[in-house]
């Protein structure tokens, strides 16, 4: 018998969500992404992730993702505009806390989030830069219908290339990918 699948909802980051940034930044949860921030670090990422969700340009968003009926919050996810090879294009990531993972609550969450970066009819493609590593986002990509383009190299944390892996997904409505 299959489980159903977690309900979540996408709350806009606001000021009062530094402590799950905190939470986030846990050393199991930041292995695949240079280990975890300063204080000074995190302050700044959280300053960020407000003003995005504050933007309404289609800069992109930044949400804690809420684990319904509860309404607690267990993690992050977003998306924002990036160039990638020369084009325009939105970019997500999300981080769901170690006590709530391997329950669906990031595919769920990530699909969500796709929906509201096409309903930004911006950019036509959204991708995703899991570490080759990472083998759970990278499970993730292909569950949400992200296509594999093969593995690249990103800057993250800013100064530091990790090896990763190129999710893409097409946000026209109807398209495949292409």
């Amino acid at each position: 018998m299959e489980s159903e699948a977690p309900r979540v909802r996408l709350d806009p980051w606001a000021e009062g969500d530094l402590g799950l940034l905190r939470a986030m930044n846990a050393p199991e949860l930041m292995s695949h992404l240079g280990g975890p921030e300063t204080e000074d670090q995190l302050l700044t990422r959280h300053r960020r992730y407000v003003d995005l969700s504050a933007d309404r340009t289609g800069r992109g968003r930044m949400f804690r993702i809420v684990l319904l009926p509860a309404g607690e919050a267990v993690g992050t996810i977003g998306f924002w505009e990036q160039t990638w090879q020369g084009r325009q294009i939105y970019e997500t990531g999300w981080g769901v806390l170690a006590a709530h993972q391997g329950r669906g609550i990031a595919a769920a969450a990530a699909a969500a989030v796709v929906e509201k970066a096409r309903a930004e009819s911006k950019y036509r493609y959204l991708h995703a830069f899991p570490s080759v590593g990472n083998r759970s986002s990278n499970a993730l990509c292909g569950r949400v219908g992200f296509s594999l383009r093969g593995p690249c190299e990103v800057e993250f944390p800013k100064g530091h290339l990790m090896r990763a892996n190129d999710w893409r997904l097409d946000l026209t409505p109807g398209n495949g990918e292409g």
